[in-house]
């Protein structure tokens, strides 16, 4: 069992900044990835950017705007979201690839409940 919880959505004008952050807690041997996805009404679900050991990965439309920053030892994800667009609003989605502890012999991706960005005057 593991839980994500995302934090630091809310209303900010466009040109502002938010930071959202993902708490991972749970029965977490390691982690093996994370990521931000965001999904617009109507639209797909689309990814926004991705941390591994190995690289790190940007949609263009938030590159140079955004930097996604991973605390292995707190289990913590981070978005500096800046210079933040009308079209950045979405409800935020953390995802983490995960292998359990041990005796649990089980790898597994899961989201977090999202946490809702509007961008707006």
């Amino acid at each position: 069992q593991v839980q994500l919880v995302e934090s630091g959505g809310g209303l900010v004008q466009p040109g502002g900044s938010l930071r959202l952050s993902c708490a991972a807690s749970g029965n977490i041997f390691s982690i093996n990835a994370m990521g931000w996805y965001r999904q617009a009404p109507g639209k797909q679900r689309e990814l926004v950017a991705a941390i591994s050991d190995g690289s790190i990965n940007y949609a263009d439309s938030v590159k140079g705007r955004f930097t996604i920053s991973r605390d292995n030892a707190k289990n913590t994800l981070y978005l500096q979201m800046n210079s933040l667009k009308p079209e950045d609003t979405a409800v935020y989605y953390c995802n983490a690839d995960v292998n359990l502890v041990h005796w649990a012999r089980s790898r597994g991706t899961y989201w977090g409940q999202g946490t809702q960005v509007t961008v707006s005057s």
